[in-house]
């Protein structure tokens, strides 16, 4: 029993180094099973050490040494796998028979085949998707007591003389057996106290992390201004439960909630050198109140003590402003918070850029909605007032229809400077257009319209007809000596089991084409809309059978909301 007490207090001292490692970075690779090189790195390095010291702190009996080497062996190939443990276990081993002493050589094929076993049981439990039982105290337990059963076997093999080999044995089993078991399942029982905290550190982070991204969601696709940052602040704010957060851009404060609100007023000018610094070298900043001192620079008796400042970084590097956390005095930051503030930075620096992009997006639509048009509105006005003009005389009511269609058409262009309008809107824009060409064209234009009631309502991206038929028009039933006749049909049908419309515009003509470079600008602009609406296996397909038809065609999925997500 003496024996037992003393390698006992030996492996308390022992444990305590175990403990403070635990609080070191080195320790961290270890709560996890990657199978990384930097893992197996981190223990072949941290148990090879616990495995020397293991015998450093033995006790010498018989020209022996009683030890507690074999929890490094076994411990490095529980976490580190057969290589890492044979590695681990082959370094103490080395280490042992350095030392010299009857044993010298036994204890050195024990310790590694302890290694060995270690990293045996490992894969074993990798193999079979149980890596969690590697955790286990039991498991660390019971393949100690495996391993020292190993090891006094061995030595009874291998050491001589075998008398003295057996006396020995006698003498340290039972207390190695149960001093290295006991050991090691206490050594586990530290790995798995870290591994709990870290996993529940990490499993709050995570909550705080999705729950901020889950409500600030599309909130600065509004832009980078107050109204959008006094959004962002509060949920953050209510979120960490800091003392205070701010929201400022490159000069001014933008949002702040919390303490101190009464004078961090928005649109203030920024006068903290804490920001300025992060702004200017795009770098974070932290003034804990104690080792960085803080102290607001807007009012002397500010409650605030210490402030987070993280710069939100935009496209090409630019900052384009910062986010701060606050506490109280006497206050500290929870490491959590902080932890989070930095991803927080990160998070609200996409979301500005999404908002730019949204932004730059919904222009270029713009852009291209008023380039279409643009190539409407000349030549087709310089063409119902000359249609008109010769009219008028033969028949004002007649012209003053036309007038009025006229009127209407660029009503509606005016009006449709919305992204989406339905089947039944844009059909009416069509008509208003063709009342002027069928007086243009006199009997030589036919117009057929046949377009299910069933798909009136639904969106399509506005101008996506009317350049089709003027297409028609245009450079097909007008270069006709024959009569021309344009079918505008639409349909409901089915498609890979899912509801799709088509829509098709057909002249008589069939002078389309088919090289993209002869592809009028509208055209372009049309299938490119169509494609960003509904996805680029949607678009307007062209076909056309030389002096028969020209068929212009659209199919896409059936969706009655004007948002049009793309499939």
């Amino acid at each position: 029993m003496e024996l037992v007490f003393s390698l006992l207090q030996q492996l308390s001292v022992y444990l305590v180094i175990a403990y403070l490692l635990s609080k070191t970075l080195l320790f961290m690779p270890l709560i996890t099973v990657s199978g990384q090189l930097s893992q197996r790195i981190a223990c072949y390095v941290v148990f090879s050490l616990f495995c020397i010291l293991g015998t450093y702190f033995g006790l010498s009996i018989d020209n022996a040494i009683a030890n507690t080497r074999a929890i490094g062996a076994v411990l490095g190939g529980l976490l580190g796998g057969p290589l890492v443990g044979f590695a681990v276990g082959l370094t103490g081993g080395l280490h042992r028979y350095s030392m010299g002493g009857f044993t010298d050589l036994a204890c050195a094929i024990s310790t590694t085949a302890e290694g060995l076993l270690g990293g045996l049981v490992h894969r074993y439990y990798f193999r079979r998707g149980l890596v969690d039982k590697i955790f286990k105290p039991r498991c660390a337990f019971t393949v100690l007591v495996v391993a020292e059963i190993m090891q006094m076997s061995i030595i009874l093999l291998v050491a001589k003389p075998f008398d003295q080999a057996l006396h020995l044995v006698q003498a340290i089993a039972l207390p190695m057996v149960i001093a290295n078991a006991f050991g090691a399942a206490l050594f586990i029982s530290i790995i798995q106290d870290r591994k709990a905290i870290y996993e529940k550190y990490s499993a709050a982070f995570s909550s705080k992390a999705l729950k901020i991204a889950h409500r600030s969601v599309g909130i600065l696709s509004e832009g980078f201004n107050q109204q959008s940052t006094k959004k962002i602040a509060q949920i953050i704010y209510e979120e960490t439960g800091v003392g205070a957060v701010s929201i400022t851009d490159r000069d001014k404060i933008l949002a702040f909630i919390g303490i101190g609100a009464d004078h961090h007023l928005p649109g203030t000018m920024i006068s903290s050198d804490s920001t300025r610094r992060a702004i200017n070298h795009k770098e974070l900043i932290y003034a804990d109140g104690y080792e960085i001192k803080y102290q607001c620079s807007l009012h002397d008796k500010c409650k605030l003590g210490a402030v987070l400042v993280i710069p939100l970084v935009g496209g090409e590097g630019q900052v384009l402003g910062t986010i701060k956390l606050y506490e109280a005095k006497q206050k500290l930051f929870s490491s959590l918070n902080r932890s989070l503030g930095e991803g927080l930075g990160k998070l609200l620096s996409n979301q500005i850029l999404t908002g730019r992009y949204i932004e730059q997006q919904t222009l270029l639509l713009q852009a291209e909605l008023r380039l279409l048009q643009a190539q409407v509105n000349p030549h087709f006005l310089f063409n119902a007032l000359n249609t008109i003009s010769a009219v008028i005389r033969k028949d004002p009511n007649q012209a003053r229809d036309l007038i009025q269609h006229l009127s209407q058409f660029f009503r509606r262009n005016l009006k449709n400077n919305i992204e989406r309008v339905t089947i039944k809107e844009e059909l009416a824009h069509i008509t208003s257009y063709l009342e002027v060409e069928l007086t243009r064209f006199s009997d030589r234009l036919e117009i057929d319209f046949s377009v299910d009631q069933s798909i009136l309502n639904v969106y399509v991206p506005t101008f996506t007809l009317q350049p089709l038929v003027e297409n028609a028009i245009k450079h097909g039933t007008s270069t006709l000596l024959e009569n021309g006749k344009i079918s505008i049909t639409g349909a409901l049908i089915q498609r890979h089991n899912n509801p799709h419309v088509k829509l098709q515009v057909i002249d008589n003509a069939g002078t389309y084409l088919k090289k993209e470079e002869q592809s009028g600008l509208g055209l372009q602009i049309v299938n490119k809309r169509l494609q960003n609406t509904f996805g680029e296996c949607f678009g307007l397909q062209m076909s056309c059978e030389k002096g028969e038809w020209t068929t212009a065609e659209i199919i896409f999925p059936l969706v009655n909301d004007p948002i049009n997500r793309k499939s």
